[in-house]
């Protein structure tokens, strides 16, 4: 990165590509900001979740989409696209702010598991970056995200100003539409997809599947992201990235493993190499 100057530092990044409608509105915004670098992938990454590349090289180049923006195109996932930017754009000084998205299609409720956006955004946090996922009810090439832009500004000078809790990030969510009524925090909806793979055959009369599925909500609580959505609200909701379940450690310490000891004694745990002396586990 070759500005230099005492606005903010952010870092773009997203999983539809850099291409895509979405990054352009979002990036748009944070030139408002401060000084802005792209690191987006070379094609759509959808429902990537956390995935990283190690099994095979990343290529990784500039390229001149926008007048006056600094952009790059990864050929990994968009978690690689965070680890770069932070590594060979940044050098190992942080950015004040990764943002990620806007997305075409929302990641409320169980869909942050799976998303590239938001696991990109997971991604800035674990390096200790303010980071906040964007997305969006609408999944067209063409989508219009104007009315998300006031409200995305918002919520960047919020957190630049006040920074995140630690091992905090935010999941924010808009309903399509300009009939937006404000900004609901939430938590998390109890949704899941109901899951089918349906058979298809191809020209060579051998089976293939295609997953699809319903998203059904099981959450009838009015503080809930589903909620939120439904009533032309913009959801936010604090995320972290320590899966711990705090609330069942006591139980699982009163189980008898039948092996002596007692079942809450910590142990080193065992690491797993992997290629080029990547450390797994």
């Amino acid at each position: 990165m070759t500005k230099q100057s005492t606005k903010p530092n952010i870092l773009v990044v997203n999983d539809d590509g850099i291409t895509a409608t979405g990054i352009k509105n979002l990036m748009d915004v944070m030139q408002e900001l401060g000084n802005v670098v792209v690191v987006a992938p070379d094609s759509p990454q959808s429902g990537m979740g956390h995935a990283i590349t190690i099994g095979k090289p990343i290529r990784f180049d500039k390229v001149d989409l926008y007048e006056g923006v600094e952009m790059y195109k990864c050929s990994g996932t968009p978690v690689d696209c965070v680890k770069l930017g932070v590594n060979k754009i940044f050098k190992g000084k942080k950015p004040d702010l990764c943002v990620s998205g806007i997305n075409h299609g929302l990641n409320n409720s169980i869909n942050v598991l799976y998303s590239g956006t938001m696991s990109a955004a997971v991604e800035g946090a674990i390096e200790k970056i303010p980071s906040i996922g964007f997305s969006m009810d609408d999944f067209a090439a063409d989508a219009d995200f104007s009315h998300t832009k006031k409200y995305i500004k918002s919520i960047c000078e919020q957190v630049l100003a006040n920074g995140l809790p630690d091992g905090t990030l935010l999941n924010v969510n808009f309903p399509k539409g300009d009939n937006l009524k404000g900004i609901k925090i939430c938590r998390q909806a109890n949704a899941k997809w109901m899951e089918e793979f349906e058979e298809r055959t191809d020209p060579y009369k051998r089976p293939y599947y295609w997953l699809t599925g319903v998203f059904q909500n099981f959450d009838h609580g009015e503080d809930t992201d589903v909620w939120a959505l439904e009533h032309n609200f913009v959801s936010i909701v604090p995320v972290q990235f320590d899966l711990t379940a705090h609330h069942a450690i006591q139980t699982l310490n009163s189980w008898d493993f039948g092996l002596g000891g007692k079942s809450n004694t910590q142990g080193t745990p065992n690491k797993i190499a992997a290629p080029d002396g990547i450390n797994l586990g």
